[in-house]
């Protein structure tokens, strides 16, 4: 029998909630941390090779940049439609459509003959990847024990870290150092999201009920109940304290996607950064926030303190984005890197989505977490364009950084008029 379900196969086969081994959190933590890293793999394997892009199509960098944007306007707005989806059809079934249709135009972005073919499949690469954020949590959250679910997040999340290192990487490797086609890549990338995508659906169970809650008859009742239960959209932005979490999200996005779309210009333009070093000092923001997001969850997990932990650490992520865009000093402009690093949104991000699942009906969890991304995600469509139009306007990407800065300083104000209370329409 599979160590994962210790129930009768008839109800593994019903709608309802099955039980789960202990172990059962760890393949969810490993497999959702392993999406991750493909996800932002097929995302920055585009930047390195924008040049031999541009060439073959014979565009500028305002048609490459609009690659980016619409591949992020798709995949914002696709967040909620298929968050719904998956809670009524099924997260794994939502998720294993959106890898497969991912994959697979990644793999045709490699034939595109016309820049706007090649724009056509990165749109719809960016919509497939819409499928994966509300339904992947809502699995994860629902199979990681309490005392280790911003834990569990935190080393999900860090995948995102590892995918951007390892899109960068591949496409330098494979084109820059190699000499190989700029699409080699993009084919690499397509086979092993497909097989994931196949992977969530085969190793993972739609709905289950914790061993932690398999010791209560009560409290695995009201699981099963709990899933029943659904509210509308409208419905969850009554809700004050998902409202708050959704625009901090939105505040702590857009601060992380003006560094990570325009520090390495600014560190060349403005900060006289060259070479290597460039790149260098632009991934230390990446791998710093892996150890941070680490730290902090399991400090969270300990403490279960949202406001207090948001109220220490996005203080000290925004006089990081302040100070970056404010020192002239190279060796400190590297500290506050790493401090923002390790601060900043991915130290933040498991904590809230801790926070919006506790404040969210069970049988709506995939369209609270979806709509959760969906407003933070805005924040990575408006931040790479308002910046560099700051930029254009002023001669400078300082008002910009100051902009996140102040945009974060809102967002952590405004949070503190949440309550720790449990919200009344959760489950």
């Amino acid at each position: 029998m599979d160590d994962n379900v210790t129930t009768v196969d008839a109800k593994s086969k019903s709608n309802d909630p099955v039980n789960v081994s202990r172990r059962y959190w760890w393949r969810v933590v490993a497999l959702c941390f392993v999406g991750w890293i493909l996800i932002y793999a097929d995302r920055t394997i585009l930047n390195p090779v924008q040049e031999q892009i541009g060439a073959q199509f014979h565009i500028g960098n305002t048609q490459l940049g609009l690659v980016n944007s619409i591949f992020f306007l798709t995949y914002a707005i696709c967040q909620i439609p298929f968050g719904v989806l998956g809670d009524k059809i099924g997260r794994r079934l939502v998720i294993m459509g959106g890898f497969v249709l991912l994959g697979v135009m990644t793999f045709f972005s490699g034939f595109a003959f016309s820049f706007g073919i090649f724009l056509l499949f990165r749109a719809l690469a960016g919509a497939s990847q819409g499928t994966y954020y509300g339904p992947q949590y809502a699995l994860s959250t629902e199979a990681i024990p309490t005392k280790d679910l911003t834990l569990g997040t935190a080393i999900i999340n860090s995948g995102m870290a590892f995918g951007t290192s390892g899109g960068y990487l591949l496409s330098s490797y494979m084109v820059l150092q190699k000499g190989m086609s700029w699409t080699s890549p993009f084919w690499v990338m397509a086979i092993p999201t497909i097989i994931v995508g196949v992977l969530f659906y085969v190793i993972l169970k739609e709905k289950v009920i914790r061993p932690e809650d398999q010791e209560n008859e009560k409290t695995a009742e009201k699981a099963v109940e709990a899933e029943k239960e659904k509210v509308t959209l409208k419905d969850l932005f009554k809700n004050r304290n998902l409202v708050l979490a959704f625009i901090l999200c939105f505040c702590s996005i857009y601060a992380n996607f003006v560094i990570l779309t325009w520090l390495p210009q600014f560190l060349q333009v403005e900060r006289g950064f060259q070479g290597s070093s460039v790149g260098f000092i632009s991934s230390l923001v990446p791998w710093a926030s892996i150890p941070g997001a680490l730290l902090f969850a399991r400090i969270y997990d300990k403490l279960k303190k949202t406001k207090m932990m948001i109220g220490f650490l996005v203080p000290i992520s925004l006089v990081a984005v302040f100070g970056i865009a404010f020192v002239t000093n190279k060796t400190f402009l590297i500290v506050l890197l790493i401090v923002y690093g390790l601060t900043g949104k991915l130290a933040i991000d498991p904590i809230l989505i801790a926070f919006v699942t506790k404040n969210s009906p069970r049988g709506s969890l995939s369209t609270a977490l979806s709509a959760y991304n969906f407003i933070g995600m805005s924040g990575s469509i408006l931040a790479p364009y308002l910046t560099g139009w700051i930029s254009d306007q002023f001669g400078s990407m300082q008002i910009g950084f100051y902009l996140a800065a102040v945009l974060l300083l809102v967002g952590v104000i405004l949070f503190t008029f949440t309550s720790d209370k449990k919200s009344a329409i959760n489950a």
